[in-house]
């Protein structure tokens, strides 16, 4: 490593339309890191940008910069000769620039003399090499790319995949694991499934890692912003005692459960971190909870029952356990032997805020719906010796669930005539984007106390209904905060900081808006 050079371990790359753009992104960046990556390949002439940047650097001499102008042919947008390549990144080094970025491809196919004379000016400006390797298809033969990157004997090596799957990210991070021993390695798989490689690089051994320099501005598939890595991912602290969690499905780039977790890490001075992780395959998430391995795992559906016959649950007494009565698990621990145990947290979604209302035992709780949210609500109030009645759509639905769960099923016609201690909405009726609005007539809002599950928008068509009623209300927001809560609990041992937990889910939601 050169004397002078002292980079981060967060690189945010900015790419621009003009000169002008992109030095003030350098300026606004300089909030966030003082790692700067330049891509000269987004401007339409690259040279012309240089004396800006000279003077940008001159002004912050704090800042470490890389200089990429990567061609078109390699995945980036210069069209120009590899001589032209070679020349601008010269010239950046001259202005300042502490790294510059060329590709193993211009690399080998630059003449010996040529390749000479750009690695000359480099050293007499006191620049490092970074020579890089992308593969925008696929993860494989990384260790071959290294090899190619190595006989050039750069200060940087850069290796860049693609990831198809989860385990893709393993392959990456062992490269990175035992190429660091003897060389300033970075490793990357792009790509959402990806993310993983972003985080865990520098964990792992990898010199940095890269960010975008906001939404929108990725210079790469895959890219998050430097306010996510440092703030919600927290990439600096990681180490290798921090305990890896991740929150499981597909979708999941919008999933809350990053933001409620990390928080809670954070306040409770935890040392792990969650990530999401898109699964396409449940055989490639466990590959990842072996290997990884993974501490624990929040899950969506339809992972929720496809996991049932991974787990480990100790059977008590003659009673099945609760996730197996439900069919669906949505919280994952692992232990020390590998060995998962799954938990069903949806049920404390619906316990625990009732619970601080009013008692449960004998409690009339009629619930709406009969699909998966409903079962973990049906069977934990039915456990805790509430009378439970289950209306839906179908009736022989209804009918099915109550007989399995010792509840009662109530045909839609008759609940006008009755009255509840609590209704519940477990359906997707009032959710953003629903075509329906409420789930039931305003004239069978007959309950002391309605409770949706629904938490997107925050203020549900049934809610406002029944808070413009004078009725009190559950929102699903509190369900989701303390489902969450209850998986914190599961995993560290500690109690949930609920309510920092609520505040920063409550903003997002409303940023969302």
């Amino acid at each position: 490593m050169l004397p002078r050079l002292r980079p981060g371990k967060l690189c945010v790359a900015i790419q621009a339309g003009s000169a002008g753009e992109m030095v003030e992104r350098a300026a606004a960046a300089l909030a966030d890191t003082k790692f700067i990556e330049f891509r000269l390949d987004s401007l339409a002439r690259p040279a012309e940008a240089l004396p800006a940047l000279k003077e940008f650097l001159s002004a912050h001499r704090d800042v470490t910069a890389i200089a990429t102008c990567r061609r078109k042919q390699f995945g980036g947008h210069f069209v120009r000769s590899l001589s032209e390549e070679l020349e601008v990144l010269s010239s950046a080094a001259e202005a300042g620039c502490q790294i510059v970025d060329l590709e193993v491809e211009s690399a080998e196919e630059a003449k010996p003399a040529a390749l000479a004379k750009f690695r000359e000016g480099l050293r007499a400006v006191g620049t490092a090499l970074l020579v890089s390797f992308h593969d925008f298809t696929r993860t494989k033969s990384l260790e071959h790319a290294a090899d190619r990157i190595h006989a050039f004997a750069p200060d940087f090596v850069k290796v860049v995949s693609t990831a198809k799957s989860l385990a893709d990210n393993l392959a990456v991070l062992r490269l990175i694991e035992e190429r660091s021993l003897s060389a300033q390695v970075v490793g990357i798989a792009m790509g959402e499934e990806g993310l993983v490689s972003r985080v865990l690089g520098p964990r792992a051994g990898a010199a940095f890692t890269f960010a975008s320099f906001s939404d929108g501005a990725e210079t790469a598939p895959g890219q998050v912003t430097t306010r996510e890595m440092r703030d919600l991912y927290r990439v600096e602290q990681l180490d290798q005692a921090t305990r890896i969690f991740g929150v499981a499905g597909n979708p999941i780039a919008h999933s809350l459960s990053p933001l409620m977790q990390n928080t809670a890490f954070r306040k409770e001075n935890v040392n792990a971190v969650l990530l999401p992780l898109k699964v396409r395959a449940l055989s490639d998430l466990l590959t990842l909870v072996r290997e990884l391995p993974l501490a624990g795992l929040a899950v969506t559906m339809p992972l929720k029952q496809e996991i049932l016959p991974h787990l480990a649950n100790p059977v008590v007494g003659k009673s099945l356990p609760l996730t197996t009565r439900i069919g669906a698990c949505n919280t994952l621990r692992v232990g020390a032997d590998g060995k998962i145990v799954g938990f069903n947290t949806d049920v404390d979604g619906v316990v625990r805020p009732l619970e601080k209302r009013l008692k449960l035992k004998g409690a009339r709780v009629a619930v709406l719906g009969a699909g998966g949210a409903a079962r973990a609500a049906v069977f934990g109030l039915v456990d805790h010796g509430a009378e439970v009645f289950i209306v839906n759509r179908t009736h022989e639905t209804a009918v099915a669930l109550a007989r399995e769960a010792k509840a009662k099923a109530l045909k839609h016609e008759q609940l006008a005539k009755a009255r509840f201690d609590v209704l519940i909405n477990s359906t997707p009726c009032g959710m953003a984007g629903s075509k329906q609005a409420l789930p039931i007539k305003e004239n069978e809002l007959n309950a002391g106390l309605v409770f949706d599950m629904v938490y997107n928008p925050l203020e549900t068509p049934l809610i406002k209904l029944a808070a413009s009623r004078g009725i009190p209300v559950i929102t699903g927001l509190e369900m989701f905060v303390q489902q969450g809560a209850r998986q914190f609990e599961i995993w560290t041992g500690k109690p949930a900081p609920e309510a920092e937990m609520l505040r920063v889910v409550e903003l997002e939601l409303r940023r969302r808006g």
